[in-house]
């Protein structure tokens, strides 16, 4: 069925049953960023394929509502199908739940499947609905109800992630994750996101794509600890080790009844952004609620030793297999035809090389020439698109290894640029120094330094619609909360051992998209009078292409940058290569001079 006729199928199902509305969210029962097949609700019922976003169904309109990185690729996708583009965030266009409020009638009936709605979510919606008596109806799946074909929840067995690339034992985190509950007064901690559980139990999985996660959920007791994933699972092996570290493995269903049965007066403790709201409401009333916002966030986010060692590993062998990609496109472009998904795929090759791959950590976006505009762009084998010997080409990509997560983007010049590519490239370039050199007192946040980012651009009357990066997660989630540099405002404290990326970019819609994206680890500079200072230390070694860079626009500072960063790039890479690949290495990180 084609969009159009889903949303027919839809209200037809509503209007038995005299609801007025349903709300399709992104996510699934674990309030996750990207989700399994089986939760795809929103893609399959609207056709838009981008991860965020939100649609609204009513008997006579429909919309849908995501942010900037999305409003080209939402314009097209939609087209045909009787659903509204909402901008968020451009001014005079309301947030759903407003739009939801201003259209209902008094007293009208809504619906949404309350596992994919967080509890903090509930909350926000219930304040909005309530002046006009809006009855909200969580216990439907509105879309589920007609999606006849729709796939199951993943089975795909657990791995376990060894201590020696996790540095901390499963035993060792249950005890720091209880001294924390300790101090809050729970008896029991309840995880449904997954990259929080499998971070703790140490295991991985393979349920999502590029999303190394088992679909579970977890209680944690003072003295016991319950992963319900299903025996299925995990081997007899896996199921005596984790039992011989204090966790039993039991079905995923049973997850609700454990809760509806749980002892009187039991304080209970779970995040509200990260719980269904489903879920929490399973606890018996009798229980002492405790809503606490990251507790397994704050402490995964500071990498250990082991890790920050081992990303560091990583992140060289992921520019091996890239500086492999660059070279060969610099070689057969000119020659042959190259489609970007052929590009992508020879990324894939390359990478798969590099000991301890694991698989992509997100689906890369690789976009030649205007398709780059989209920032979250994905090429197509049935819509090929040729990569030209002239301007430039955008890679955005990452890997998986048993020992740690990438995620990287460089812009490439496959030939002749105008004046404008050229001066963009350098504006984001400037941009990407500004931020990476900044040494910053302790206290400040990602808010605090996003400015520096986005200087050089609003000196040329530029922007771009997105954060400016995002914390990264270890052989885990690419988006990492709960640090990020974004001109919304956050809260979260920047800290010694966090990583985090620095991804400025200038998206125009039919000329081109420029992204140059390096990670960087949080470490300690300097103590004085005035407080401590922190700095940002470079994970990520790779060329930046010196034929798209206006060195007119450096200045001194900015060029002696580039200078040591390449060199630091030649230095830490040529002994990995061979002969060949080393001097082309040394070609594309030579000294730049004005």
């Amino acid at each position: 069925m084609l969009p159009k006729e889903k949303v027919h199928k839809l209200r037809e199902w509503m209007a038995e049953r005299g609801i007025a509305a349903c709300v399709v969210l992104s996510g699934d029962a674990h309030i996750s960023e990207y989700e399994g097949e089986h939760w795809k609700s929103r893609r399959w019922i609207t056709g838009f394929t981008g991860s965020p976003g939100t649609a609204v169904i009513t008997l006579a309109d429909a919309g849908l509502w995501t942010d900037g990185r999305y409003y080209i690729q939402a314009e097209r996708e939609l087209e045909g199908s009787g659903i509204r583009l909402f901008r968020m965030a451009e001014p005079g266009v309301p947030q759903w739940d407003e739009w939801l409020a201003e259209e209902l009638p008094q007293g009208a009936r809504m619906a949404v499947d309350g596992r994919t709605l967080s509890v903090s979510a509930m909350k926000g919606l219930q304040a909005k609905l309530a002046e006009k008596g809006i009855q909200t109806i969580t216990d439907l799946d509105p879309v589920g109800a007609i999606w006849t074909d729709r796939p199951p929840i993943p089975a795909e067995p657990l791995m376990l992630h060894d201590e020696e690339y996790a540095g901390l034992s499963r035993v060792a985190k249950l005890e720091q994750v209880r001294q924390a509950m300790k101090r809050k007064g729970a008896d029991y901690y309840v995880l449904s996101a997954l990259d929080d559980l499998c971070w703790l139990f140490n295991i991985r999985g393979r349920d999502i794509p590029y999303n190394p996660y088992v679909t579970a959920f977890a209680i944690v007791g003072v003295h016991n600890a319950i992963l319900f994933a299903g025996g299925h699972k995990a081997t007899p092996e896996d199921k005596d080790t984790l039992a011989r570290d204090g966790v039993e493995i039991r079905e995923y269903d049973d997850i609700l009844p454990f809760l509806q049965t749980l002892p009187e007066a039991a304080s209970v403790l779970y995040d509200p952004n990260k719980t269904g709201y489903r879920l929490a409401a399973a606890i018996p009333d009798s229980a002492r609620i405790i809503e606490a916002v990251g507790l397994v966030v704050a402490l995964k986010s500071l990498k250990n030793e082991v890790e920050i060692r081992n990303i560091r590993d990583v992140y060289l062998k992921d520019a091996v297999a890239l500086v492999g990609l660059f070279k060969w496109l610099q070689e057969t472009v000119p020659v042959r035809p190259v489609t970007e998904v052929e590009a992508d795929q020879k990324g894939l090759e390359l990478r798969r090389q590099q000991p301890l791959f694991a698989e992509l950590s997100f689906s890369s976006i690789s976009a030649y020439g205007a398709n780059a505009a989209m920032m979250h762009y994905s090429p197509s084998a049935d819509h090929p698109v040729e990569l030209e010997a002239r301007g430039l080409y955008l890679l955005d990509s990452g890997a998986h290894f048993l020992n740690g997560t990438t995620d990287i983007t460089r812009t490439l010049a496959l030939g002749p640029l105008t004046d404008e590519e050229k001066r963009d490239f350098t504006l984001v370039l400037k941009s990407v120094i500004a931020l990476s050199t900044a040494k910053f007192l302790y206290g400040s946040t990602g808010s605090t330094l996003d400015i520096l980012a986005r200087k050089p651009m609003w000196d040329n009357g530029l922007d771009y619609k997105c954060g400016t990066g995002h914390g990264v997660g270890y052989y885990s989630n690419v988006h990492e909360e709960p640090q990020r540099f974004s001109f919304k405002p956050n809260p979260v404290v920047l800290e010694a051992g966090m990583i985090i990326t620095v991804e400025p970019g200038v998206y125009k819609e039919g000329r081109h998209g420029i992204r140059t994206e390096n990670t960087l680890l949080i470490t300690e500079d300097v103590t004085t009078e005035f407080g401590r200072f922190l700095k940002f230390e470079n994970l990520c070694f790779l060329p930046i292409d010196l034929r798209a860079i206006e060195p007119s626009m450096l200045s001194g500072e900015e060029l002696a940058w580039v200078n040591h960063y390449h060199a630091e790039v030649y230095d830490k890479l040529a002994p990995l290569l061979d002969e060949e690949h080393r001097l082309w290495l040394k070609r594309e990180t030579a000294a730049l001079v004005l």
